[in-house]
């Protein structure tokens, strides 16, 4: 992969993939190496006002590609306050974000998705249960995004993807540097019936970064303060619905 930056969709096009290869290799991020005062300067005004941050170890991707129907990806570990400063910057151009989003269907055809708590990083904004890529989803130097997927949602939500029918088709779409892979997980349970059991898994402790869940019967852009990430999967899923 000699080019950062290769045979990659237009901006908000989603294409449908049959494979990913996310390689995790040794070093450090060229972001991180070139950047280290301003990454630390910005951590402590992030942490200030949103004092319940972790600076965890996430995966950065330095480069992506798609050749043939396989998504290619090869990143490193870094500190979670690099991609933090990295994403307040439109430059450097280097550096991506890529992460995995499953998309939970109720029988009922809704989608499933959770509002995030206003302590957060993301507080108030609407999207399916789904979180960064960090270095436990590292096995054997790749990115496991589909064991990633399933604890994310477990974490969030409670739910098990393994009780969901995962669909055939893999999609991914790029937003500026930002890169989304998702896959859609048909339960067999109502809306209401997974949103109940949601709230109670918030209810109990579970997850405190997590402050409702929400079920979407529309493809309508505002209807909820969605995140960026959300807006090619309402199109894709609902196509030209509005109502």
């Amino acid at each position: 992969m000699s080019d950062r930056w290769r045979d990659l969709p237009g901006e908000g096009e989603v294409i449908e993939i049959d494979a990913f290869d996310l390689r995790v290799v040794d070093g450090v991020h060229p972001v991180e190496r070139d950047n280290r005062v301003a990454i630390g300067e910005n951590w402590e005004r992030e942490k200030a006002a949103k004092p319940a941050l972790f600076n965890g170890r996430v995966v950065f991707q330095d480069r992506v590609a798609i050749e043939g129907r396989v998504l290619r990806a090869e990143g490193f570990v870094v500190d979670y306050a690099t991609f933090l400063w990295w994403r307040r910057h439109a430059e450097p151009k280097a550096g991506f974000h890529l992460f995995g989003f499953p998309v939970p269907v109720s029988s009922d055809g809704a989608l499933i998705a959770v509002k995030m708590s206003e302590h957060t990083l993301n507080g108030g904004y609407v999207y399916c249960p789904a979180g960064g890529i960090d270095d436990s989803d590292v096995v054997d130097g790749r990115c496991d995004l589909a064991g990633n997927m399933a604890r994310e949602v477990l974490e969030e939500t409670g739910l098990r993807l393994d009780e969901a029918r995962a669909a055939d088709g893999l999609h991914v779409f790029r937003l500026g540097r930002h890169f989304t892979v998702f896959r859609y997980f048909h339960f067999g349970r109502t809306a209401d019936s997974l949103i109940d059991d949601i709230r109670g898994h918030i209810a109990d402790g579970h997850e405190d970064e997590i402050a409702d869940a929400v079920a979407i019967t529309s493809g309508r852009p505002d209807a909820h303060r969605y995140s960026r990430a959300m807006l090619p999967i309402l199109h894709h899923y609902f196509g030209s619905d509005r109502g």
